[in-house]
């Protein structure tokens, strides 16, 4: 079974990469955007055919190495 891993920074924490964006895509004139935040995506395939099973290892995995719990949110969604 896939499961994506949906990884943000946590509210109030700086996210230079989107305000480096943010402010380029305003040079290229796209006044209208206030702000950028960069997240990013992991696929993770595991061994089981039970969606509940394979959404508890990889909530075990972002917490123990593919997230930063100080910095970073997640959210999973399981894709087949």
């Amino acid at each position: 079974m896939k499961v994506r891993v949906h990884v943000q920074r946590r509210p109030g924490i700086a996210d230079p990469e989107g305000s480096t964006t943010a402010q380029a895509l305003r040079s290229l004139g796209f006044d209208g955007v206030q702000e950028v935040l960069i997240g990013r995506a992991i696929d993770v395939e595991v061994a089981t055919d039970d969606a509940g099973s394979a959404l508890d290892q990889v909530e075990a995995m972002c917490k123990q190495l593919l997230t930063n719990p100080v910095l970073e949110d997640f959210d999973l969604e399981v894709l087949a």
